[in-house]
């Protein structure tokens, strides 16, 4: 099997994390920024991240590669319903980490915006949907001061240390964004969560590309 992704992408980091934690290998393919027609080829529209299975099918949309790759063992473990507190929480603060996280993506090294024409097709994009990025770039500290009191109000299952969950595959990839910002003031509760997950599930932190 392959998966496409966008190596940013939290959705793709959410499909990446069930190859990980229950140990499927597959190979990863990165989908360059701008490139519209090699996803429009595969699934008919642009989107990642997309699983090449192995018959040679591709399938889009996260939650279902995951639930897909959970049971090619029969013994699926990504089940039940997302935990509503945490689920609300992603559904407040989402905006808040990206403010953060998507002028830093834009600036960052990663595979899809190895040209300048992926990375300015990429950045003009999300200037379409957020703005001005130097303006929140400007506004991080804002940004920081936010979450840095949000995330006090999951402080208790960051600290859990629980198997991995339904759960994590919403709450970690936005939290994962956060450490793309260099500076970031992790609790420990936080800090051992980023570190648990992406241990458990196989997916690297934007530690090493951080601004």
């Amino acid at each position: 099997m392959k998966l496409y992704v966008y190596e940013h992408c939290p959705f793709c980091i959410r499909a990446r994390m069930i190859f990980g934690l229950k140990k499927v290998p597959f190979e990863l393919g990165v989908i360059m920024e701008g490139d519209a027609e090699t996803p429009t080829r595969m699934v008919g529209k642009k989107v990642v991240p997309i699983l090449q299975k192995e018959e040679g099918v591709y399938m889009p949309e996260s939650m279902d590669i995951v639930h897909y790759v959970d049971q090619l063992d029969g013994a699926p473990v990504i089940t039940g319903e997302c935990n509503p507190v945490i689920e609300a929480w992603c559904k407040e603060n989402t905006r808040a980490v990206f403010n953060l996280a998507i002028p830093r993506f834009t600036r960052a090294d990663f595979k899809e915006l190895a040209t300048p024409a992926a990375r300015e097709a990429y950045t003009q994009r999300e200037i379409n949907a957020f703005g001005d990025l130097d303006t929140l770039m400007a506004n991080s500290q804002t940004y920081i001061d936010t979450l840095v009191e949000e995330l006090g109000k999951i402080e208790a299952y960051l600290q859990a240390r629980h198997p991995v969950s339904i759960t994590d595959f919403y709450l970690f990839p936005i939290l994962n964004s956060l450490t793309i910002v260099k500076g970031f003031p992790y609790t420990e509760a936080l800090r051992g969560y980023l570190d648990h997950i992406s241990t458990a599930c196989s997916v690297p932190l934007f530690t090493d590309k951080a601004l």
